[in-house]
């Protein structure tokens, strides 16, 4: 049951790094949120509006509190659980369109964030962008990859610049599909077969909204403009992003998850490329029913509306290791990181084992190979970390900790 709760001047109603799963709305009162930039350091802070809900990320996604959040004056609040908030947001077709707007922009600002450090270079256009993205996937042998989105420059840009360099790209592509050699990348067959999808679009009428796309296959492209959004039925699909011309893994989606829905809400291009792993089964749904099937389907939703703060978190996440200038500090951070999204029961044992390769830490650290290795190599002569085929092992994760801790202070 949903209660008010008093706080006078200057209280604080929760701090950076609390758990709690209560979301509030201000009722009267003054009440500021003051958060930290991951990049800067630097402190921000905004006010509360009466009637406006704060906490909201963190309690429905179980993350710990992002910011800090004070009264400025006698106030009074509102105070429910994650399970009240979701009640109440199912109902409420105004909140849900506004939510999912405001989670979206959001996490389209720390995608924003995360380029401009890991590119340093003057933002590009949405054609030489889509180039760049061709040529990635040409560089990483990625045929079938490189053969869509070259389809998809020449039907966008008929008359572009680089029109003929995509054609060239195109046929070199188009001769390795017909050869069979569609990607240099294997996947994992069992995760690619493994889950179901979501019970809620299981119904006959979905039938019509099914699109099957095989290994290789891009499903959407980064910088085209958004029209569709999917969720995933069967297999993998796995999210990439262009950076100076070299393809970076964002992520990997599985059966239930949804993908695409930013450019829906907020009429942007692409924030990613997507690229079926193995066979992949999706419903595709357009701009123009989007808001009349969230509205229409609460589950659905509320669904989204998760997966905005799961991903808003990671993203802030992967920012926060990118941001560490020391190349050791940083790939400690990244092990630092495997250990949270992989949490053990409380263990003397502080020895972990994570299944990730070198081109693994390549991506989420967003150092260059060459580095990464050197890097490595001093771990494992100070046994620090165990490297095998298919996974690493870090002998003492509180090592780790330990070297972000003394590298990055020692910057600052």
């Amino acid at each position: 049951m949903p209660k008010a709760i008093s706080y006078t001047k200057g209280s604080i109603i929760y701090f950076e790094g609390d758990t709690d799963d209560r979301v509030f709305i201000l009722q009267k009162g003054r009440v500021v949120i003051t958060t930290t930039d991951v990049e800067t350091k630097l402190q921000t802070t905004e006010q509360v509006k009466q009637g406006e809900f704060f906490g909201v990320k963190s309690a429905i996604g179980h993350f710990p509190r992002e910011e800090t959040v004070m009264t400025l004056e006698d106030s009074t609040c509102i105070a429910m659980s994650s399970q009240e908030f979701e009640n109440l947001f199912s109902n409420n077709k105004q909140l849900i369109m506004k939510m999912l707007k405001v989670f979206s922009n959001q996490l389209r600002q720390i995608h924003k964030k995360t380029e401009s450090v890991l590119n340093k270079n003057d933002s590009v256009n949405q054609m030489s962008g889509l180039y760049s993205v061709a040529k990635a996937f040409q560089e990483d042998s990625k045929w079938q990859s490189c053969l869509d989105v070259c389809k998809t420059y020449l039907k966008l840009y008929p008359l572009a610049p680089h029109v003929k360099e995509i054609k060239e790209m195109l046929l070199k592509a188009n001769a390795y599909v017909k050869k069979g050699v569609s990607s240099s990348d294997g996947y994992d067959e069992d995760a690619a077969e493994g889950g179901n999808s979501i019970k809620l679009f299981e119904l006959p009428a979905f039938k019509r909204f099914e699109k099957h796309y095989e290994n290789g296959q891009v499903i959407i492209t980064e910088f085209e403009r958004g029209e569709t959004f999917y969720l995933i039925q069967s297999g993998t699909v796995q999210l990439t992003k262009c950076v100076n011309e070299s393809n970076k893994n964002l992520d990997i989606l599985k059966p239930g998850e949804f993908f695409g829905e930013m450019a829906i809400l907020d009429n942007s291009p692409r924030s990613a490329t997507c690229v079926a792993r193995g066979h992949v089964e999706c419903l595709e749904f357009n701009k123009a029913n989007f808001e009349m099937l969230i509205t229409g389907n609460p589950q659905l939703a509320l669904i989204l509306l998760k997966l905005f703060c799961k991903r808003i978190y990671d993203q802030k996440r992967r920012l926060k290791i990118l941001v560490i200038a020391d190349p050791q500090a940083r790939l400690a951070d990244v092990f630092c990181m495997f250990n949270e999204m992989n949490p053990v029961p409380v263990s003397a044992d502080r020895r972990r084992k994570f299944n990730v390769t070198e081109s693994d830490i390549v991506h989420w650290s967003g150092l260059p190979q060459n580095i990464v290795r050197d890097e490595m190599k001093h771990f494992t002569m100070s046994r620090k970390v165990e490297i095998f085929d298919n996974y690493m092992v870090v002998n003492n994760i509180a090592d780790m900790q330990r070297i972000v801790d003394s590298r990055t202070n020692s910057k600052k």
